[in-house]
């Protein structure tokens, strides 16, 4: 028989498979050809695993040590798949998480991936190219090892400094979050896998996830929130969503109609499915009737008693089950998985490193580099010894616990990478480590170490993870403690940070040099060592901002706004009073200075802004403004500076400004470029709206607005007025 009768006949049997056919009518031609039991089958995933309401508290989940949480993480993550139906030609649906790399995917163990810098350093690139290389790399390993859907981009936003999962998030601001999330879901679905976007929405905590309710203003929703995940659905075409685990409301977001039918669909036109995050579906039909799709990991809710009962009584009609399955399976005809036999392959793991490697060294930021310590000269000196605690220094800083956490394919330590660079660049140095103990019962030592080295690299830093929120913003283990000490000991000491989100530096004063090299993964030793020794000049800007103290953080003293209060409701409830001032709005609203403001970051070499324009000076509202300024790389060595543009809104009640652009632009020394940034007023960003409650939508008012340019937040040296009619 031929190739062509084969597929003819395989059409006659399965005429769901004709390729002739939209994806969603063949969605609907195979869910008609379903029983009731298939069906609810195909509404759940299939993993063998604890009851949820058996999992440890998060009291208990605190006091773990790292090694028992991964242990507990693996028993709970055994598979995460839908099961197949060979007699209608449905595949097994594999799943795997994100969004840092390959997480746990369908099979126990998970197969080993890239582990890419987290994403939140992913955001300091500030590169939309940068986040299409990411997403590549993910999107492309999550198709060579035979999944069909990878749960991420995670856009909710940092709140917070203490949250578990803002090494999972991108930054505090929803434009950048946006902008960054859009190019990494474009790149993954390139490679036929579904990418799905997480949390939705506002889960930026973990304390309590599982029962709080989130309480906030539809403008503060609207504006800040939810706008990254409207830049995903209208920009990005995304795939699916995953609902989260916390109350909006006081309504499960699984549950909630506003958000997954309302908004997602009927405002936004999202077209594809609703994922629970695994055991936040806590219904039947109430979830379903919602728009949730897809239960996640088992069939705890949608289950045949379940399903049954609930058509039964009429409380779930079967257009609905339907209706969750065509949105599903339409995804899947879209990538072509049906059609695509499960064959996993090998993944290039030198070639994804590098990589890795490239992205990582352009996501670091310098945050402090005094009389220009930085970049070492690699021939200068005779020993370097690299200090600080295991995490940081014995193996390469993997970072982020929880269910996305990667098991790399290889790992290139602190001390190896910096002799594979220092070789490189025909050094003999020797490099050595200090391990600090983690109760700090070996500092003496470590102090002795420092003084004799002729170079001291000490390494701190903070591995957030899913689960539980991080009890204050300072590193654990007395860290800085450590760092102070230490910094006393050899005025040739730099400090390279490791972090997942910004801490508290209360030593800063007396560093010369410090580093923010976040959790690098794979080529951790290589990364730090090409910055350091300026084989590349670091790049990164500030994606969240670094406070000067605890009590300048916007929940300081307010437990209202975190951890929250009962409020006589029986489960936690976290207000967010502070309204549209987050992030770099509540510092500047407030008129408090932070230690490193959003957009923030150093360079080898130094740049200068000229030339500067707006153009049209008024405006219906509607018009594009063109904003112009030329970058000239005035310093000795190649770099890359961020313009950036910000908007003051005249409206009362704004924070005094807003990011709506920005460009990352590559010079050689005395280069210069002209740099054209356009705010679109019609964007999905909404670069120049407010939320008008009236008309239920997003409107220009008329007035002056102010636009600042500049290379942070706080250093925005020019200003022009463009005036709406």
């Amino acid at each position: 028989m031929s190739q062509q009768n084969m597929v003819m006949d395989k059409t006659e049997q399965f005429p769901w498979m004709d390729k002739s056919l939209s994806p969603r009518e063949r969605a609907e031609k195979l869910v008609a050809a379903m029983t009731l039991e298939q069906k609810i089958a195909q509404l759940h995933g299939a993993m063998n695993t604890i009851n949820i309401y058996d999992l440890p508290s998060m009291d208990e989940m605190n006091m773990m040590s790292p090694e028992e949480q991964e242990r507990l993480m693996a028993q709970i993550q055994v598979q995460r798949h839908v099961k197949g139906i060979e007699e209608l030609g449905i595949p097994r649906f594999r799943i795997t998480n994100g969004p840092v790399g390959v997480g746990m995917g369908d099979g126990h163990p998970s197969p080993p991936a890239t582990a890419l810098p987290m994403t939140i350093g992913l955001a300091a690139g500030f590169d939309p190219e940068l986040a299409r290389e990411y997403g590549d790399i993910i999107g492309s390993e999550t198709a060579t090892l035979g999944q069909h859907v990878l749960e991420g981009p995670g856009v909710c936003l940092h709140r917070t400094p203490i949250a578990g999962r803002n090494f999972e998030y991108f930054s505090e601001d929803p434009y950048l979050s946006g902008v960054m999330g859009v190019e990494v879901t474009k790149a993954i679905q390139e490679h036929d896998v579904i990418a799905m976007g997480k949390h939705f929405a506002v889960n930026d905590q973990e304390y309590e996830r599982f029962r709080t309710s989130v309480e906030l203003d539809e403008h503060v929703l609207r504006e800040l929130y939810l706008l990254p995940f409207e830049m995903l659905v209208k920009d990005g075409d995304i795939a699916a969503m995953m609902s989260a685990y916390n109350r909006v409301r006081g309504v499960y977001a699984t549950e909630s109609r506003y958000l997954l039918n309302d908004i997602l669909r009927d405002e936004w036109g999202f077209q594809g499915y609703v994922q629970s995050d695994f055991w936040s579906c806590r219904s039947a039909a109430a979830s379903l009737n919602a728009g949730m799709d897809h239960e996640m990991p088992d069939a705890k809710w949608l289950n045949e008693t379940n399903v049954k009962n609930a058509l039964q009584d009429t409380s779930l009609e079967i257009e609905t089950v339907d209706r969750a399955l065509v949105r599903r399976y339409t995804q899947m005809f879209r990538f072509n998985q049906f059609e695509r036999p499960y064959n996993p392959g090998e993944i290039d793991a030198k070639g994804h490193g590098a990589r890795s490697r490239k992205i990582g060294s352009q996501t670091a930021i310098l945050l402090k580099n005094e009389d220009e310590m930085l970049p070492l000269d690699p021939k200068a000196y005779g020993s370097i010894v690299i200090i600080g605690q295991s995490e940081f220094v014995d193996d390469a800083c993997n970072g982020g616990g929880g269910s996305s956490k990667v098991t790399p394919l290889y790992t290139v330590p602190p001390v190896e990478g910096m002799q594979n660079v220092l070789q490189g660049l025909g050094s003999d140095s020797k490099v050595s480590k200090f391990t600090v103990a983690s109760d700090l019962s070996n500092l003496e030592e470590a102090k002795a170490a420092a003084a004799k080295a002729d170079m001291v690299i000490l390494m701190a830093g903070l591995v957030a993870s899913e689960g539980f929120d991080l009890p204050t913003p300072n590193m654990l283990n007395d860290q800085n403690r450590m760092v102070d000490e230490l910094l006393d000991i050899n005025p040739q000491t730099v400090v390279v940070m490791k972090d997942s989100s910004p801490v508290m530096m209360p030593w800063i004063s007396k560093a010369k040099a410090v580093l923010e090299a976040w959790n690098q993964g794979t080529e951790d030793g290589h990364v730090v060592a090409d910055l350091l020794f300026g084989v590349v000049n670091p790049s990164g800007k500030v994606p969240t901002t670094y406070a000067a103290s605890e009590s300048d953080l916007l929940y300081a003293g307010k437990p209202e706004r975190y951890p929250g209060t009962d409020e006589g409701n029986g489960f936690p409830v976290i207000r967010y009073s502070e309204g549209l001032n987050m992030g770099y709005r509540w510092f500047q609203s407030q008129g408090i200075k932070p230690l490193f403001p959003f957009g923030y970051g150093l360079s080898y070499t130094t740049f200068e802004l000229s030339g500067f324009s707006v153009t049209p000076e008024q405006t219906d509202g509607k018009s594009p403004i063109t904003v112009k300024v030329t970058v000239t790389n005035t310093g000795k060595v190649a770099g890359a500076e961020v313009v950036q543009v910000y908007l003051g809104i005249p409206v009362q009640g704004q924070p005094p400004k807003r990011l709506v652009g920005f460009q990352k632009v590559h010079l050689e020394p005395n280069e210069s470029r002209e740099v054209t940034i356009t705010v679109d007023p019609a964007a999905t960003n909404h670069p120049m709206g407010v939320w008008d409650y009236y008309e239920h939508d997003f409107v220009v008012r008329p007035g002056e607005y102010t636009v600042y340019v500049g290379t942070s937040s706080e250093d925005t040296p020019y200003k022009g007025t463009v005036v709406v009619e």
